[in-house]
């Protein structure tokens, strides 16, 4: 015979957070996705400020990456430094060096958002602790951080597809 477990209602809570912060990390929802915004924009056209908007779509998309990758590192490594701000958190140039250039900056993007979905998900991470390197900082809250951080981005990056006139959406 086979012993049931009995669910607690915190285990189920704790369960139902991470899958929302997952979630809503990955986007959709009420916001268009990474791949949908990044994927189909001409080669051309990554390096464009139309109407004297103050970025590009290339620097964007290297800004998503690196203060991803930041807060990533920072919340699973007491040894990472982050780069100087601002910086460090901005490309040199309004244009990618490369098709490869782009495509690598997205991969990245991909990956780092994986091991923050990987941080969450791991039912050994708890959410609610001080990050002991930290100053207050828990591993919700950068990954909230990180959600709110790519959700404002993304959404220039739709505006700025839209004044190329290359968003379909």
């Amino acid at each position: 015979m086979a012993i049931k477990r009995k669910v607690r209602a915190e285990d189920s809570h704790d369960k139902q957070l991470r899958e929302h912060l997952i979630y809503l990390l990955d986007g959709g929802g009420a916001h268009a996705k990474f791949g949908d915004i990044v994927t189909d924009l001409p080669e051309n056209l990554r390096g464009v400020k139309p109407n004297d908007l103050p970025h590009s779509a290339w620097m964007l998309l290297e800004h998503l990456r690196i203060a991803q990758w930041d807060i990533l590192e920072f919340s699973r490594n007491p040894k990472h430094e982050s780069p100087k701000w601002p910086e460090g958190y901005w490309p040199e140039n309004e244009a990618p060096p490369s098709a490869a250039a782009w495509n690598k900056s997205i991969q990245q993007f991909r990956k780092d958002l994986k091991g923050m979905q990987e941080l969450i998900a791991n039912p050994k991470t708890d959410l609610y602790a001080r990050i002991p390197w930290g100053d207050g900082q828990t591993i919700l809250r950068e990954a909230l951080l990180v959600a709110d951080h790519n959700a404002y981005h993304l959404g220039q990056l739709v505006d700025l597809r839209r004044l190329l006139g290359t968003w379909k959406g």
